[in-house]
């Protein structure tokens, strides 16, 4: 249960040791832990957007606290570029001015506000190396800087108004490459290098910080930048205005707010950062931010960062938590993928379109196969829990050869095959397989084997049902389905099956669906049957419209050592309609 008793509004970002996603704890710093964060409702928080626009009003303590130590930090936020001001302290700009490092205007006294940004690509976390940038600059140097991050979207805020539009403080060091910020007149190639925007440790809501805050930086713990925000040139409502005369300032944006006298080029001669430093930051309230600066060995952990992020997330993922929790690995995909019973022989299990691995569980617990076979059971990629990749094209081939990788796990072998059953546009797929592997499949078992070649009519049809379901949703079929897919009796005296039915598709992602549609439909190259050598048992309901008894006859008279067994007043749903009588049809078989 969540907790309100507590003030937890140092939002510090971490990734879930757990599942690996990005979520919000309120950092105890004097006791090394953070407290994990969730909405009212008990949904984790996953970013401080989700802060600002929820209100700390809405957000409690859930579960136990961890170790800070224990889990990897990430800057409280990021995603944007950081809009910064240049030259906001009088002692700095001086200093500045007298550095030889300025290119911008010479007087002491900006005019206007100094305007520029630091690329997103830069910002770190607390404790992260900053990457020296061998070759790039040799004048690395540090800017310990108040960040002001913008609450309330606003155009032209007025200075009057500006308090309104900002929710609170963050840490910024502002590292620069000076050489860099000096030969191109302006400050964004300086100041943007990856890695040179250290932000952190927390963020925290303006409401719980003093009006007056001081920045104080030490380098390898020696003092080197002391000011508040009363020293400020321009104040934050002065820089708000300015910043939102022409554009719209928008939650979440951050304002680093410009730096005191101390830096490294302020001295003299020049003094800067080399590998090794340590650079704190300090503001009563929020914390240090610390930073030391890498060794020129060291490799650029942005290129890997940016590398690893894809502009694709996987599609039917958020049942597993973003496609990370309870999947198993299997032809280089995550799929759920569940191993019961612990007999000798072993029995993989393929489910049909809009089912899922659960479309067996009636009929595995009718013949107690848990107590005399091993079973694999699995949901075909896009189904039930396994999640799917947007570029990956489902084809009868490619979920056959997720079938291989099943039999892999399986340690299914010429020696030690398995016996594979299938329903719907599964038998497809386990014909496709058992054709390539004939050696893998002791037996075969096709409940509901739609035609091959699938009729141009029925390609169509299934194209036509992605397209509507891509639109629409899965509501948008269901009923037609159902009404198809279900005999006389079914509807009219077995709610459950209908229920059950209605359920299974109902709880599948509607583009997973869609692809799994079109994979059905592009199923118009005939399998070679005749190729089937295996014992086949094919199973099917006198009322089924995708696999009637006249097809399965065509398929029996076409497969070596196959027979057939019709279910009388039984759809297509054959396991759910009538689960003994499947069950007695397999007793011999198996």
């Amino acid at each position: 249960m969540g907790s309100q008793t507590q003030h937890l509004t140092n939002y510090a970002a971490y990734v879930d040791p757990d599942t690996g996603l990005s979520r919000i704890g309120h950092l105890d710093a004097e006791n090394g832990t953070l407290q994990p964060l969730s909405f009212l409702s008990g949904t984790p928080v996953e970013n401080l957007y989700q802060v600002i626009e929820a209100g700390s009003a809405n957000i409690i303590a859930v579960g136990s606290p961890i170790s800070a130590s224990a889990v990897k930090k990430l800057p409280p936020i990021s995603g944007r570029d950081v809009l910064a001001v240049g030259k906001n302290y009088m002692e700095h700009a001086r200093e500045f001015n007298s550095s030889g490092y300025d290119s911008s205007d010479k007087v002491d006294k900006p005019s206007h506000p100094v305007i520029f940004t630091k690329r997103a690509t830069s910002i770190i976390a607390d404790g992260e190396d900053i990457y020296p940038h061998p070759g790039f600059t040799e004048s690395a140097d540090y800017e310990g800087e108040i960040g002001v991050i913008i609450g309330k979207p606003g155009f032209k805020i007025s200075e009057q108004d500006a308090w309104e539009h900002v929710w609170g403080y963050t840490i910024i060091n502002d590292m620069t490459a000076r050489e860099r910020q000096r030969d191109h007149k302006q400050f964004y190639i300086g100041k943007s290098p990856d890695t040179f925007c250290p932000m952190g440790p927390i963020a925290v809501p303006k409401e719980d910080l003093p009006p007056t805050l001081r920045v104080q930086t030490h380098v390898n713990g020696e003092l080197r930048q002391d000011a508040t925000t009363k020293d400020l040139i321009f104040s934050i409502p002065t820089l708000i205005a300015s910043m939102s005369a022409g554009q719209t300032l928008q939650p979440g944006d951050v304002l680093a707010t410009g730096t005191p006298a101390g830096v490294g080029i302020g001295k003299k001669p020049p003094v800067f950062l080399q590998p090794g430093d340590e650079i704190s930051v300090s503001i009563a309230g929020i914390g240090t931010l610390r930073n030391r600066i890498a060794a020129p060995s060291a490799t650029n952990a942005t290129v890997e960062r940016i590398s690893s992020h894809s502009a694709f997330g996987l599609t039917n993922a958020a049942r597993t938590i973003g496609g990370k929790v309870g999947l198993t690995e299997i032809n280089s995909k995550p799929l759920h993928y569940q191993r019961l019973g612990s007999g000798g022989e072993s029995v993989v299990f393929v489910h049909g379109l809009g089912g899922t691995k659960d479309y067996w569980t009636p009929l595995i617990s009718a013949l107690s196969l848990t107590d005399t076979a091993t079973l694999h059971l699995f949901d075909l990629e896009g189904h039930g829990l396994s999640p799917t990749h947007p570029l990956s094209a489902l084809s009868i081939e490619s979920l056959a050869a997720d079938v291989a990788g099943v039999f892999q796990v399986a340690g299914a072998s010429p020696s030690n095959p398995a016996t594979l059953v299938a329903h719907s546009m599964g038998c497809l797929v386990a014909m496709r397989f058992a054709l390539d592997n004939p050696n893998l499949v002791k037996k075969l078992v096709l409940v509901g084997p739609p035609p091959s070649p699938l009729p141009q009519a029925a390609s169509d049809g299934s194209y036509a049902r992605a397209a509507l379901v891509r639109t629409k949703g899965m509501s948008a079929v269901v009923d037609a389905v159902v009404g198809a897919g279900t005999s006389e009796r079914t509807k009219k005296e077995n709610p459950v099956a209908v229920t059950a039915v209605r359920l299974s598709l109902l709880g599948q992602d509607p583009e997973s669906y869609a692809k799994a549609c079109q994979a059905l439909a592009g199923a118009t190259k005939a399998l070679d049957v005749e190729g089937l050598v295996m014992p086949t048992l094919i199973i099917t309901g006198d009322e089924d419209k995708v696999s009637p008894p006249a097809l399965c006859e065509k398929y029996v008279a076409r497969i070596k050592d196959a027979r057939h067994v019709v279910l009388p007043s039984v759809g297509h749903w054959h396991v759910y309609e009538d689960v003994q009588g499947v069950a007695q049809s397999l007793k011999g078989f198996l």
